[in-house]
């Protein structure tokens, strides 16, 4: 039986920005998953904090848009807006310019969870800085905050 084709093994990059920016995704991975965890509260899968947070930052105004941006199929996120209708966070309005499209907000109860998710989520990161970066580190994070900011610009 011949074996398996696969591809060989990658080099070992010494590329000093490749090394640091395949750390840098590592890390950033780890952090987002735990601030998603944190975030996580009463009950709410993370799809569907996903969700609540892409309206709550007015980043989707629709179902279908919505989809897209989480990258899921328009039935799965009909069925995570369902659930946070029923749970009273979410409500959908005839959209004035198109009646046959449906415009998605918070209600006040998604408003206050929506809240509540992100300052948890400030808090718990402030907290995990405090505890674990001393005076120098604190001033290395802010120059690499600097330096991402550069990179996005």
């Amino acid at each position: 039986m011949p074996e398996p084709l696969t591809a060989p093994p990658a080099a070992p990059t010494t590329d000093p920005a490749a090394v640091v920016t395949r750390d840098l995704r590592a890390v950033i991975s780890r952090l987002h998953r735990r601030l998603r965890e944190v975030a996580t509260s009463d009950g709410l899968t993370p799809s569907q904090v996903a969700a609540l947070t892409r309206i709550g930052k007015r980043e989707a105004s629709s179902a279908s848009a919505l989809a897209a941006l989480e990258g899921v199929r328009p039935q799965s996120m009909a069925a995570t807006l369902a659930t946070l209708e029923e749970r009273g966070l979410v409500r959908r309005d005839a959209d004035p310019e198109d009646g046959r499209r449906q415009l998605l907000s918070l209600t006040e109860t998604g408003r206050s969870t929506f809240d509540g998710e992100r300052q948890a989520r400030r808090e718990w990161l402030a907290d995990a800085v405090r505890t674990h970066a001393d005076d120098d580190e604190l001033r290395v994070l802010a120059r690499a905050v600097a330096i991402l900011e550069r990179v996005l610009a």
